[in-house]
Formats: C-alpha cells, sequence, structure tokens
C-alpha cells in the first residue's frame, strides 16, 4: 500500500434519467471523504492512516458509458476501491466488469436482488434488497383499522428492480388477501391502457414500482382512478422529491425507505445521523434522503473493513466484510458471507402526511 493517499472510484450518474439520486450519492460520498479525511484518513495498519481521493466520471446514466468509465478507473486511475453506480440495470453491468477484474463493487444504489444471483464473489451490498423494499405492506394493511385486500401492483416490465419490489410482496400475502401483478412498459405513456387495468380489477391498494419520473406520471391521473382505491403505495415514495413534486397528491402515499432521520441504533460506527443531517445540509444547502445517507454510510463499512484487514487487497476486503456485523447511523450491516447481498439492514415504511413523512414501521426480517 504504497502513497500518501486510497484512491476511491465510482462511475455515477449526474445527468439522465438517474440524475436526481446519482447527486444525492456523489454528495453522501464527498461529505464521507470530508469526514474521514478531518479524521486524519482510514487507519491501514500499525497506527498508519492515509487521506482519501475519491475520483468520479458521470455516466449519464447509460450502462455503455458506465462499463466505459469503470474500464478508465481500473486500467487508467489504477483505483484501490471501486464504488458501484446509482441503479440496478448500471449496478449489474459494472458487477459483471468487475468480477472479471477480481475487483469488489462496494454497492449502495443497485437493490435488485437479481444482481446477487449469479454467484458473483467480488459484490458488497449495504442496503436492503428490493424484495424487502414493501414487503411489510400487506401485513400493515391487513391489519389496519380497516383491512384492505386487493391489492393490485403496477411495476415496469424493464430490468428487475420493479419485478422483485413486486415478489417481495406476493410472498408476504396471507389469506385472504389476493395481490394482482401487472407489468407495464418502460415509457409508462399509455395512461388510458393504465386505468383501464386499474378499473378492471378494481383494487383496495394500489402500488407503483417503476423509474421516478413513471411514477409520478402515473400518480398525477390518481384523480381517476376507480373509487375502490383506499391506499397507494410507491416506490419513489421514499425520496422528498415525489412530494415536492406532486404536492397534494402525494398526501397519504406509502413508500419504502432505507433511512430516515430520528432513527436511532446502539453501538454505531461513526458519527450520528443528526450529524449527517446538520453536516449534508450545512456543506450542500439541502436536505440528505436516505440514498445519500447510504453513500455515507458505504463509506463507513468500508472505513472498518480496511481497518480490520489492515490491507487493501480486494480478497481480503471481501473476506473482512463477510465477517463483519455492526451498525452504522444508517442501520445494521451484515451480509450473506456467499452472495454479498445485505441481511441485516432493515427498511422503513413511510407515509407523507402534509408535505413530511412519517416513520410507521422497519421491515420485518424476511
Amino acid at each position: 500500500m504504497s502513497g500518501p493517499e486510497i484512491t476511491i472510484g465510482l462511475s455515477i450518474s449526474l445527468s439522465g434519467r438517474f440524475s436526481l439520486q446519482g447527486q444525492q450519492a456523489l454528495q453522501g460520498f464527498l461529505l464521507w471523504q470530508s469526514w474521514i479525511n478531518a479524521q486524519g484518513g482510514v487507519a491501514v495498519r500499525n497506527g498508519e492512516k492515509r487521506s482519501v481521493r475519491l475520483i468520479w466520471y458521470d455516466d449519464r446514466s447509460r450502462i455503455s458509458c458506465a462499463r466505459k468509465h469503470v474500464f478508465r478507473l481500473l486500467q487508467e486511475d489504477q483505483i484501490d476501491i471501486l464504488l458501484g453506480p446509482y441503479s440496478s440495470s448500471l449496478t449489474m453491468a459494472v458487477a459483471e466488469m468487475a468480477e472479471e477484474y477480481k475487483k469488489v463493487v462496494w454497492n449502495y444504489g443497485g437493490s435488485s436482488d437479481e444482481i446477487f444471483s449469479h454467484g458473483r464473489q467480488y459484490l458488497v451490498g449495504v442496503a436492503s434488497p428490493a424484495s424487502d423494499y414493501l414487503r411489510t405492506l400487506p401485513h400493515w394493511m391487513a391489519e389496519g383499522s380497516s383491512a384492505l385486500s386487493r391489492i393490485c401492483v403496477l411495476y415496469s416490465s424493464a430490468g428487475t428492480f420493479a419485478w422483485q419490489v413486486a415478489r417481495g410482496i406476493l410472498e408476504s400475502t396471507a389469506t385472504p388477501q389476493s395481490v394482482e401483478l401487472v407489468p407495464i412498459n418502460s415509457s409508462l405513456q399509455n395512461y388510458d391502457t393504465i386505468l383501464k387495468t386499474l378499473c378492471d380489477i378494481d383494487p383496495e391498494v394500489v402500488v407503483l414500482a417503476g423509474s421516478f419520473q413513471a411514477e409520478l406520471g402515473i400518480m398525477r391521473t390518481r384523480h381517476r382512478w376507480p373509487s375502490t382505491v383506499r391506499a397507494v403505495a410507491a416506490v419513489a415514495a421514499g425520496i422528498r422529491a415525489f412530494s415536492a413534486e406532486l404536492v397534494q397528491i402525494a398526501d397519504g402515499v406509502l413508500g419504502p425507505s432505507q433511512w430516515e432521520p430520528g432513527m436511532t441504533f446502539p453501538n454505531i460506527l461513526g458519527p450520528t445521523s443528526d450529524w449527517f443531517l446538520d453536516s449534508f445540509q450545512r456543506q450542500f444547502d439541502r436536505l440528505p434522503d436516505n440514498i445519500a445517507a447510504g453513500s455515507f454510510a458505504t463509506g463507513l463499512v468500508l472505513t472498518e473493513c480496511i481497518r480490520l484487514a489492515a490491507s487493501l487487497d480486494d480478497d481480503e476486503l471481501r473476506n473482512t466484510a463477510s465477517g463483519l456485523d455492526c451498525n452504522t447511523f444508517y442501520g445494521q450491516f451484515r451480509i450473506d458471507s456467499r452472495t454479498g447481498i445485505q441481511m441485516g439492514h432493515r427498511v422503513l415504511l413511510i407515509r407523507w402526511q402534509g408535505g413530511h413523512k412519517v416513520v410507521l414501521l422497519p421491515c420485518l426480517p424476511s
């Protein structure tokens, strides 16, 4: 481990359809870089600390660009650590490359369970998988003051993320609940077809699992939905822009969130949730979403793995991550040693009320 710095690289979406989330993710990493360097850097061995330097390129939300940038990071920049991109589709592509180069992908932004199902050895997942996003929703609906049993899930047929969200809901339903899974094309422009489908099914609960913009488009037709609909859940509801874009239309909508301010956990590594919230707002003049919290927490987990392994070797870091069980302000970190999928972290179920998110309950272990 020669040299004064640890170089950490990533391809990240600062433009294109994932730019909203990509910018938050990068800002989370930038705040972690500032924090860890203020501590003197990352401890590597024998009390030695090294500062970290982030290197990033805008992949414009395109798989081809992400591949090109990762090749550049590995071959030209010769980075020590590879962080994943944002989105499941881009992470899947990067994970394929990383496996070839035997480079661990520290994955905070690709949640599809499919990413972890190909026997790859160089993956570490920090966020909960997509199948856990709304796993508690059927239980919560059944236990409410007026039990709701007919659920319709409108999910994007593009990629694997939305299907995994739908699968988690389907697996957690109980008698007498019923779930209708309706795949929709990636453009989601034909709202009349979607409205006809809803009228044919007459669901009591509508769940949306697609891209952020697609879910916003469907939500804007909410006034035309059948009167049977009494509850709405949307994956996009987890971030603040959902309410900012929809205003009153977002009121009452449920959604998943990997982290919310005020959540506390025992014996955490690194700073508190309050410190993260205040520091992020001070540095970037905006409130963080769970995406930024997840990228910062990835930095904390990486720091601990380097300290315990006393090495930057990818195989040693992957083995160390396999045995790590710890908490950060983001929640628990504990992966499946074989696949690298996250098992300890829990998703929160939230609801928008008057422009504010209310945490309803954490996701139960699956």
